[in-house]
């Protein structure tokens, strides 16, 4: 069993919450019971997670997305008044960690992709340290890296091959960050990825000849949240579970 409190005090350490300026606010944003045995958690604060939390059991969810952003309609109806609803009927704790989850160096969403992916990060680049930028062991095509992608991630990216160097250089950031390609290229990098697409980004690779896969917002950010809970569970002594609800974004 462990206390609301020291489990946010300990993530605000562990994840350097004051260091970052974010969209929303980082820590515990609804509060449930004071004692936590078992915590649930997820990527997004959706109704099907809070639903399946509390099915398991869950006395608080740790997601990378929360409820509350910055510029978003205050008021409580519709789904917001839906989430709270059963977040407070049943007493269960929220906590929600954004940019924070994205840069931590061992279990953040970044250094967990680059895990799986079998990059090592040797550097970061862009505003507040959030991209990750290391060297591949051998170099490979950017075909090569999205045929990667699709068998470790089980999501096939979309790829704009830029000029079709060899890459050796490779930077990624997690989640919607497709605005952080012109610094990824500054840092010198071959290939770019990160979970979302827009316009600009195809000609952006074409003009520079640094090659682009966005590999899903979803499927980029699955896994910092459940390494974080798993570091509390095992510090505090509670359970812990990983529930994934399905997204194709």
């Amino acid at each position: 069993m462990a206390q609301r409190s020291d489990i946010e005090s300990h993530l605000a350490t562990l994840l350097e919450v004051s260091r970052f300026r974010d969209y929303g606010p980082n820590g515990l944003q609804v509060e449930g019971k004071p004692e936590v045995r078992k915590l649930v958690s997820g990527v997004t604060a959706s109704l099907a997670l809070i639903e399946a939390a509390i099915a398991a059991g869950a006395d608080a969810i740790l997601v990378h997305h929360g409820l509350f952003w910055k510029g978003q309609d205050g008021r409580v109806t519709g789904w917001m008044k839906a989430r709270l609803e059963r977040l407070l009927a049943h007493q269960v704790n929220l906590y929600a960690y954004h940019l924070p989850l994205d840069a931590h160096g061992e279990l953040g969403n970044n250094a967990q992709l680059g895990l799986r992916l079998g990059w090592v990060a040797d550097g970061r680049f862009s505003d507040q340290a959030l991209g990750f930028i290391g060297t591949l062991a051998e170099a490979a095509s950017a075909q090569e890296l999205g045929a990667l992608v699709h068998e470790r991630l089980a999501r096939r990216p979309t790829v704009v091959p830029g000029d079709g160097r060899p890459i050796r250089r490779v930077a990624w950031c997690t989640g919607g960050a497709q605005g952080r390609f012109e610094a990824a290229i500054e840092a010198g990098a071959d290939l770019y990825l990160t979970g979302e697409i827009s316009e600009p980004q195809t000609h952006l690779a074409r003009e520079t000849g640094v090659a682009f896969i966005a590999c899903g917002h979803h499927a980029s950010e699955r896994y910092g949240a459940p390494a974080v809970a798993a570091h509390v569970a095992q510090t505090f002594g509670i359970d812990h579970e990983f529930i994934e609800v399905d997204n194709p974004a």
